[in-house]
Formats: C-alpha cells, structure tokens, sequence
C-alpha cells in the first residue's frame, strides 16, 4: 500500500491560497469585465487586432456595376508582458498565527494583481483625443454623461456603454442625483437617485452603466481622467490569466508563494471612447 506524501498531495494544503487569490482578483477587477479580451495563443506575446474603417453605401441605378470600395484594416498592436508578486511563508509564521495566513495572502495577491490590472487599462482613458468632455475643476454631473453619450452616439459606436470614475468623482453626481427635487413640490428624486440613498450606487445613466474604481491617478490640482466608452475601445491581451503557485523551500523550513499574470493593453478604437476630466475634491 502506497503511503508516500507527493507534491500532488501537499498542494492540497495550499487550495485555501489559491481559491482565496483567484476569488479577490475577480471580484476586486472593475475594469476587466468591461473591455475586449484577445487570449493569445500558441507560443507569440504580441497580438494584432484589425481595426476596420467605416464603409459608405451609396445609391446605384438598375444593371449598373457597383463601383469597387476598397476595405483597407489598419491595426492596434497589443504586447503582453508579465506582472507578479512573491513572498515566502515560514512554517513557524503560519503556525503561530491565529488567522489562516496562507488564505490571507492569497487575498492580498489577488487584490494586488487585479488593482495593477485596472490601474493599467484605466491609464488608457487620456488616450481618447477625439472625444472629451469635462475640465480640470468640472464636477461630474449627469449632463457630463449624456455629453459622452451623444458623442459616441453621433459617431455610430455600439452600445453597451461604460462609465468608469474614482469615487471621490462619483460623490458629486451622487450628491445632486439625491438632492434633485429637494426644497419643490414640482419634481421628485429620480429612479437613479433612490438607487444611489438606498445602495450607494450610480448604476445606468443615459444608458450607460457607471462604474467606481479607486485605481486612478489623481493629479496635483486633485482632477482625474476618467472615460465613457464601448468595450470595443480597449483591448486586453490575455497570455496567461492570473494563476497563483507554491513551492517549498525545505531548507527555509517555509513556502514560496508567487501569484502572476501576463497582459498587454491597448486602445484598439480610439473614437469608441471619451475621456472626461473631472474634480476629485470634496
């Protein structure tokens, strides 16, 4: 009867660590979810996306050939490189603790990953140069949406549409959402405005879907770039997905644990977005 302890049985022990990590790094992605992914296979790390110009269609009298229209793709090169993290976990540090600090990292590492991620694409909204609205010192209001919703409507970009901002962006179209009505018997607070008293949440303006994320850069005059957009605007490379492994370092009498992914990102559809600067003060 066979008894031997295998690698394959002691990475048994370390499952907490790996559910733990891969559950917080898809819950913690805002941004993931929201743009196109290109999994790239076989053994490159660059992909190629086409990008497609628009094609006019014309009126044409009977038994009249067709004129030839040239269809002519450029296109958005996306490089996947790779992000990671380590630590090392001594067999005394995890015993002696009172918490299950394997499942804690795991925790912390896919929240690390996933923030990097989202900080990653979110850096791409200042490349929307066709399409902007907003101003250094503008707070975001619901007129700032529908401005973005226009733009991309008047350009002929498919729905659905995204809205991705800081929270501290979000509070003031929170605040007067929830205040709208306040001191008239004219007019009421809206449907969106209950959903943000009672939940905290934005939800659909304009029918655009609005998202918080605080992975944003926020500059010295306290303002933001943040972006309205269809997902067909930025592309995400995915090489490898996030994946977490462990390896013991016996002589350490500890465990290393190292969590990575390998992406790339890209702005594929630069008019398929609008980057919106807002205020991030209180």
């Amino acid at each position: 009867m066979a008894n031997e302890t295998t690698s394959s049985t002691l990475s048994e022990l370390y499952t907490n660590i790996t559910q733990e990590a891969i559950f917080s790094f898809q819950e913690t992605s805002v941004m993931r979810p929201l743009v196109t992914l290109y999994p790239l296979m076989g053994s490159g790390k660059v992909a190629e996306v086409p990008v497609y110009p628009v094609v006019s269609a014309a009126a044409v009298n009977e038994a009249t050939d067709l004129s030839n229209t040239a269809v002519n793709p450029t296109s958005a090169t996306i490089t996947a490189s790779e992000t990671g993290v380590m630590t090392t976990l001594t067999d005394l540090g995890a015993s002696s603790a009172s918490r299950n600090v394997g499942a804690d990292i795991g925790r912390l590492f896919g929240e690390a990953i996933a923030k990097k991620v989202d900080a990653d694409l979110i850096g791409l909204f200042s490349s929307f140069t066709t399409n902007t609205a907003g101003a250094a010192g503008t707070e975001l209001t619901a007129d700032l949406l529908f401005k973005a919703q226009a733009q991309l409507r008047s350009l002929n970009v498919p729905a659905p549409y995204y809205a991705v901002f800081h929270p501290k962006a979000v509070f003031n179209l929170k605040k007067t959402l929830t205040q709208a009505g306040y001191g008239t018997s004219a007019y009421a607070i809206s449907n969106v405005g209950n959903e943000a008293l009672t939940n905290g949440y934005i939800g659909r303006i304009a029918g655009i879907d609005v998202f918080e994320d605080a992975n944003f850069t926020i500059d010295a005059s306290d303002d933001s770039v943040g972006g309205v957009f269809s997902p067909i605007s930025i592309g995400l490379a995915m090489k490898e997905d996030f994946k977490v492994e462990t390896q013991r370092d016996a002589s350490m009498r500890a465990t290393e644990i190292v969590a990575s992914i390998v992406y790339g990102k890209a702005v594929v559809k630069e008019n398929y977005g609008v980057a919106v600067t807002t205020d991030c003060a209180f």
